[in-house]
């Protein structure tokens, strides 16, 4: 199982890096010319790029997905 997630969010240039086992996220800036430095230029370009996770969903607060509601 992965312990760390690469995270971007639309309308977000960063990227972001969750370590699942450690509780923290931080940013994250990909090497130009390596694999995710020219994934990190597709999602910018409005490319979706899904590996590795099988539910991602963004929400408006914390409150909100721990409530149960999501509004995807």
């Amino acid at each position: 199982m992965a312990n760390v997630v690469v995270i971007g969010i639309p309308g977000d240039p960063q990227l972001y890096l969750a370590d699942l086992k450690a509780g923290t996220v931080t940013p994250l800036s990909p090497q130009a010319g390596g694999t995710l430095g020219t994934a990190d230029q597709l999602r910018n370009a409005g490319a979706t790029i899904v590996k590795g996770v099988n539910l991602a969903v963004a929400v408006g607060s914390a409150e909100k997905a721990a409530s149960g509601l999501f509004d995807g």
